[in-house]
């Protein structure tokens, strides 16, 4: 954000004309509607003070069939356009760029390819090489084949099919959640676009044909079709100029495919279909119910459906999430739940988890006869208040730390824009909550929409899902008896030809690339620094101790942040409790799972349903986390805080308050809700196991390597996972578990609240005095010291009452009866520590294979963390995912494992893949290396660190960094490392960390390779049924 006041230059390009301008106040930016005169193209352009400009230029992709087309051309047309002839000019870019966001995705009915960057020529570089490759890509056939399908002769001449997104999606529709959503969408839209698979259904795929991909381009990525979208402070005109001169210029008017309404049921449906486990049994059926409702281009209609869906489910205490979660015929809501307003349509879905097949009518009704009751009476006032509360929440919150701001701003409004209506009312809501608010004052408005959309709306379609353990068998041998049939039909010229592709792929993927053709930045663009968040320090005395309270000022946008935090290793400052058994609270095995239940429990005068309300009245919520790093020095010792945030409007001061209740009140007495989170913990987290395996096999792979790499892998890895469903089946049958736990989990709450504690306030500058005065007048009353003493003096240990499911997880860190890893951590070294693969509900594999490194103050882990890029982008890169088929796979250095990583992900190898990590070890080591790479190594780290987030996520990011030695200067001094780093240096720690160095495997598998994987010399471990 620069510092100087900013104004906008609104002046269009003389090819455009404007259709709306609006200045939206709240967000401090001016919306500019604008179209292409020639094409009729869309543009919308946010000026905005930010230095962070981001462009996104997308089309309407409204496929009639499940072959993957448009998700295929996503990939296709990155390999290749008429200005960048290069095979790879997407990855090649985001090598030669300081990129804070670069990719490109495919949604139900749109197709994107959105970035960002801090640096001007970066943009214009990258809004080249974008619009090149969207509206003239060069659909290559070898592109096709590499990219989407083809059928590939092996060694015996049997053929297969092969293709990244063919894997892709073999991987991502063997997830639960996928295939629920996909099984609803197929009975909802029964002649809409949604009724298909845009992404590609695996066994459609394959009826793809190259002719049909080039005719889906022609047809659906035509200037008219498109939208256009750009945010930021570089002049609109400049923008546009390059848009006209380098894409639109060159076309005519055209036809704009057009979003059209689901043909609606004159009576509800039933439909039941299964979803591949490993095994079936009891308490595993899904049941969703499901309403398609108006379009999402009113955007009071809009507005007035999200409200809906508030008095419905907004958190825990509301009448239909309270009724689902503690549902007798199910273990918890189901993941499909609430309002879905990215369709053109919008879908309101409700129902359970964890049930049985029998119950679906039973279900059914139930939500019925609910929604029946609620409609029945009005809403009260303190309800509706709440969900507008939170709706103006959402709006004046500036997110920007997972993707950066303007794509995100773009992306919010780009459904609405892409169907025809005007993302301005996306952005800007205050006119229509204005309107909303008059709508409520008659108290039967709400209770009606209830009617309306939900009760007396027939397009209602009900989906049972049940497990099948013989599904995956099936689907595998449908796609062989398919490829047998393909044999039986290859004549001699069929085989030369499909010889000859595989040749002249192969040629073509290790044929050397002109990337001279594409634009780039280089170290020369790289600033010579970059700020950082400057807080004040302020000695304070919270809870009857001596205290400290960060204070950053930044612009917020009416919003106050507000954290506490507790040291639970080194104490800040001058404050020392090292004589508080603080290691047993990082150690705990209940740790994540009192985390999860903090603040969704009650208080000692507050039942949990009450403290939900009262929270989302008050504040965005409560949440609790520990942030933990290894320290910089040491790969055995950790910086630890336990962490309690909240963030609320300014005129809600009552937020600190509540805040001070959940750490202080919180009581773990009510069973029932314990249940209910720890069922929905644990369906959620199985559920997506498929769509994280890469990271499981990197966490599982790198448990010896740090204190910090064994407390994740316990506490939540797969073995937190099993351990957590022993417990639910065994306090099945048991309810003292429930006593045991709940016993357990208040005497690590009692420890955690004794601890001293700081505070953190970010907010702005007008405000700081009056919410510091606040925060520290709030802790004058606490018990926190009384009851700090009261435990000195106890005997009582604080692992006496953990059950035994969890306990065992402490007691044993390498855990399913690997060697004791404390000794392999204590002793530096990897020796004791197994390769191990976990079985689990996949159809591919996520590799992963980890050296040690050392700590992150350590000279050599900057050439580690370039080195991690440089085998990504020279070898890597080409071998797994262009050549192997993987949908990615890559290398990175993690300071908190202290490990040097190489993983892969939704890849249809796993010997071949962990070959292809000892080569690229090789290849650097034997083959010609040059000054190019290296740059394009470096510049992917520090367009990494530069990258800019919110303004309370700076402030956030200074605070932590600091409390965990990574101070400002620290900062500074990684970076100018980084851009010292050599070629000889990438060899030498390569040499000395990875060549020939022990190293642990782990591998993420499909439950029909056991076999296979134990003879590549893993140990195999399973979810527990």
């Amino acid at each position: 954000m620069t510092d100087t006041p900013f104004t906008a230059d609104l002046t269009l390009h003389p090819a455009f004309e404007l259709i709306e301008h609006r200045h939206i106040e709240a967000l401090s930016m001016d919306v500019l509607i604008s179209q292409h005169i020639k094409t009729g193209a869309m543009h919308y352009h946010l000026a905005h003070p930010s230095d962070e400009n981001a462009f996104l230029v997308g089309f309407r992709t409204q496929p009639m069939d499940s072959k993957g087309e448009a998700h295929i051309l996503e990939h296709v047309a990155l390999c290749g356009s008429e200005k960048f002839p290069v095979r790879d000019p997407f990855f090649s870019m985001i090598k030669r760029s300081l990129n804070t966001f670069m990719n490109a995705m495919t949604a139900a009915d749109w197709t994107a390819y959105p970035y960002a960057t801090q640096n001007k020529n970066d943009y214009f570089n990258l809004l080249a090489v974008y619009l090149d490759a969207s509206f003239f890509p060069n659909i290559h056939p070898l592109d096709f084949a590499q990219e989407g399908i083809r059928v590939e002769l092996d060694e015996n001449d049997k053929p297969q099919f092969k293709g990244i997104v063919f894997n892709e999606m073999k991987g991502a529709m063997s997830g639960e959640i996928d295939q629920l959503y996909h099984t609803v969408a197929h009975h909802l839209f029964p002649t809409t676009t949604y009724h298909y698979n845009s992404g590609g259904d695996p066994a459609d795929i394959p009826d793809l044909t190259h002719p049909e991909l080039v005719e889906f381009h022609r047809s659906h990525y035509h200037p008219s079709n498109s939208v256009i979208m750009s945010f930021g402070n570089i002049p609109v005109a400049e923008t546009q100029a390059k848009i006209h001169d380098d894409a639109l210029a060159q076309f005519e008017a055209g036809k704009k495919h057009v979003s059209r309404p689901e043909q609606r049921l004159s009576a509800p449906i039933s439909a039941v279909d299964t979803y591949t486990a490993d095994e079936t049994g009891p308490d595993q059926t899904h049941h969703v119910v499901a309403w398609l409702l108006p379009s999402i281009t009113d955007p009071k209609q809009r507005l007035a459906l999200r409200l809906l869906e508030g008095v419905l489910v907004e958190h825990s205490g509301s009448p239909l999430r309270a009724y689902l979660d503690s549902h007798p015929l199910g273990k918890a809501p189901s993941p499909l739940l609430g309002l879905d307003d990215s369709h053109y349509e919008m879908v309101f879905y409700t129902g359970l988890r964890g049930s049985n097949p029998e119950h679906a009518e039973a279900v059914e009704q139930g939500i019925i006869d609910l929604l029946t009751e609620v409609a029945s009476k009005p809403i009260d006032d303190e309800t509706i208040e709440t969900i507008l509360h939170q709706i103006e929440i959402d709006q004046r919150h500036i997110g920007g730390d997972s993707i950066p701001y303007g794509l995100n701003l773009m992306l919010e409004g780009f459904s609405t824009a892409i169907h025809d209506g005007n993302p301005i009312d996306v952005w800007e809501v205050d006119e229509h909550l204005q309107w909303l608010r008059e709508q409520v004052k008659d108290k039967q408005w709400l209770p009606n929409l209830i009617k309306q959309h939900l009760l007396d709306n027939q397009h209602r379609v009900r989906v049972t899902l049940t497990p099948d353990s013989e599904k995956s068998a099936r689907l595998a041998a449908a796609e062989q008896t398919r490829l047998d049939t393909i044999a039986m039909d290859l004549t001699a010229d069929d085989k030369d030809i499909l010889h000859k592709q595989a040749l002249d792929l192969a040629a073509r993927q290790t044929a050397p690339d002109d990337v001279s053709l594409l634009p780039k930045v280089g170290l020369e663009d790289v600033p010579a620094d970059i700020s950082f968040k400057q807080g004040t320090q302020k000695p304070v005395r919270l809870s009857g101790q001596d205290s400290t309270l960060f204070e950053y000022e930044a612009g917020t946008n009416g919003l106050y942040y507000y954290q506490v935090i507790v040291p639970l290793t080194d104490a800040i400052g001058e404050h020392n409790h090292d004589e508080l058994p603080v290691n047993e609270v990082i150690n705990h095995p209940l740790l994540p799972i009192y985390l999860s239940l903090l603040s969704e429990l009650g208080t000692d005068s507050l039942s949990a349903h009450e403290l939900q309300a009262k929270q989302a009245a008050h504040s965005s919520g409560v949440t609790a986390r520990i942030s933990q790093r290894t320290s910089i020095d040491d790969s055995q010792s950790i910086s630890s805080y336990f962490v309690v945030a909240t963030r609320a409007l300014n005129r809600k001061p009552e937020a600190i308050e509540l805040l001070k209740e959940v750490m202080e009140h919180s009581v773990f007495t009510e069973h029932d809700r314990i249940k209910e989170i720890l069922q929905q913990r644990q369906a959620s987290w199985q559920s997506n196991l498929a769509g994280s395996g890469h990271a499981y096999a990197m966490q599982t792979a790198s448990r010896g390597m740090s204190r910090q790499a064994q407390l994740e892998y316990v506490r939540s890895g797969l073995p937190a996972l099993n351990a957590l469903k022993a417990f639910l089946t065994q306090a099945s049958t048991d309810e003292a578990q429930w006593d045991k736990l709940a016993n357990s989990l208040m005497d690590l709450h009692q420890r955690l609240i004794s601890l001293p504690k700081h505070a953190v306030l970010i907010c702005e500058a007008e405000q700081t005095e009056r919410l510091s005065n606040l925060i520290v007048d709030s802790w004058k009353d606490s018990s926190a010291q009384k009851l700090a003493e009261k435990l000195k003096d106890s005997d009582a240990g604080i692992e006496d009452n953990i059950p035994s499911e969890f306990a065992d997880l402490q007691l044993d860190p390498a855990l399913n009866g690997e060697q004791d890893a404390v000794k392999t951590i204590e002793s530096g070294t990897t020796a004791d520590v197994e390769d191990l693969a976990w079985l689990v509900p996949t159809n591919v594999y996520h590799n992963a294979s980890v050296y040690t490194a050392p700590a992150a103050d350590h000279p050599d882990t900057a050439a580690l963390m370039v080195l991690a890029p440089y085998l990504r982008n020279g070898y890597l890169h080409g071998a797994i995912r262009e050549r192997g088929g993987a949908y990615g796979g890559g290398a990175g250095y993690d300071a908190n494992a202290c490990a040097f990583k190489f993983f892969s992900y939704r890849d249809p190898h796993c010997a071949e893949t962990f070959a292809h990590f000892d080569a690229s070890i090789e290849w650097l080591l034997s083959e010609p290396q040059t000054d190019e790479q290296l740059e394009e190594a470096i510049l992917g780290i520090i367009s990494g660190m530069d990258k800019p987030g919110s303004p309370a996520g700076e402030a956030i990011k200074a605070c932590f960094a600091d409390l965990h030695q990574r101070s400002a200067d620290w900062q500074r001094k990684m970076r100018a490392a980084i851009l010292a780093v050599t070629v000889e240096d990438l060899q030498r720690v390569a040499r000395q960390y990875l060549q020939g160095q022990q190293h642990v495997r782990a591998v993420l598998a499909p439950y029909d390779k056991e076999d296979s994987i134990k003879d590549l010399g893993f140990k195999v471990c399973k979810i527990k049924s």
